[in-house]
């Protein structure tokens, strides 16, 4: 059992890496090559699990499958992996969009405290127990039904003690507790999280990037724009509001920073990864990036092309630093130290 790194490409192909073939560097550095792909693939989510857990893949159009996640092939830091359409029996048209690492399928007072939370493009949610996915079922199920325009966005696992944090691409955010979202069933649609903007001044495609749970206030939260800018902010900074409403600034955007493409919640004890579309991968260690005020524009986390943008980031834990040991070179050959003379 030991932590490794999976990618998946935009082109649906999967691998896992142990995540020590990714050494850590310094912020604002280019990154070193993360995965082979094709002119016009791009790696489009990374995310660590154990080798023992069951993987709960989501697609864009709501269905739901699982892997175990030593079913799937292993790989180096820059082979192209496998075609998950060979792994999994998901349909041509559709495609991956979330996934969830849970630890078991069985142990029933896990399944029935934890729940699945998604969100959708538009800004629906919904609140599922665990329970309703332990079933695995090969030509998978259905996870949460998708309105006519919409498509998954994430999915998160979460308990009723959390609460959630959901981002949009203009850079506005919403905190609110997740207990106020009453658990619903998997073919149910769900209810709205969030207000999309609708400021002719802003993005006319303005749409969900990603949603985050949080257990305390000493929780920070770090967000990353399309071109390389990031930031950490006390989640303390987001007032709690109820679901439905607009929101408040995360990040200030410019064009020197693109859209907002991904939030995570962020601590010291962790190592931060990005990847480009270009499959150019860093590694930085979260203490480097300061926290700062909810309303700022950041510091550029990754040097990137113009013709590059972000495609995923996420944490793995920290590196140990190895202790070198070096040994006593005047104590070789020697056998008897009891007598020692000293010589002015």
């Amino acid at each position: 059992d030991e932590e490794v790194l999976i990618t998946i490409s935009h082109a649906g192909y999967v691998k896992r890496t142990n995540a020590r073939e990714y050494k850590s560097q310094g912020r604002g550095g280019r990154g070193s090559k993360g995965a082979a792909s094709r002119d016009e693939d791009f790696i489009e989510h990374l995310f660590v699990a154990s080798t023992h857990s069951y993987m709960l893949f989501f697609t864009e159009q709501g269905k739901c499958y699982w892997l175990r996640v030593f079913e799937i092939p292993e790989g180096t830091r820059t082979t192209k992996g496998r075609a998950l359409q060979n792994l999994i029996q998901i349909e041509s048209t559709d495609k991956i969009k979330a996934y969830i690492a849970i630890k078991s399928i069985k142990d029933e007072d896990y399944l029935n405290s934890n729940f699945i939370f998604f969100c959708t493009k538009q800004g629906t949610i919904k609140k599922t127990a665990l329970e309703c996915y332990s079933r695995p079922r090969q030509k998978g199920i259905i996870a949460i039904n998708i309105n006519e325009g919409d498509e998954l966005v994430d999915a998160i696992l979460t308990n009723d003690r959390c609460q959630i944090v959901i981002a949009t691409k203009t850079g506005q955010a919403i905190r609110f507790p997740q207990e106020k979202v009453r658990p619903m069933g998997r073919n149910s649609t769900g209810v709205i999280g969030i207000r999309l903007s609708e400021d002719e001044d802003e993005d006319e495609d303005d749409a969900v990037i990603g949603l985050v749970s949080a257990n305390t206030e000493e929780d920070t939260l770090l967000v990353l724009s399309e071109k390389g800018y990031g930031k950490r902010s006390s989640i303390a900074d987001y007032r709690i509001t109820n679901r439905g409403g607009k929101g408040i600034r995360t990040m200030n955007l410019t064009d020197k920073t693109g859209g907002l493409v991904a939030i995570i919640n962020a601590d010291e004890n962790h190592d931060l990864m990005i990847i480009n579309r270009s499959g150019i991968l860093i590694r930085i260690s979260i203490d480097e990036i300061r926290t700062m005020g909810r309303n700022t524009q950041g510091v550029r986390l990754i040097r990137i092309g113009d013709e590059d943008s972000i495609a995923s980031i996420t944490k793995v834990l920290k590196e140990e630093e190895e202790e070198e040991i070096i040994p006593d070179e005047s104590s070789e050959n020697t056998t008897d130290n009891s007598e020692v003379t000293i010589t002015e």
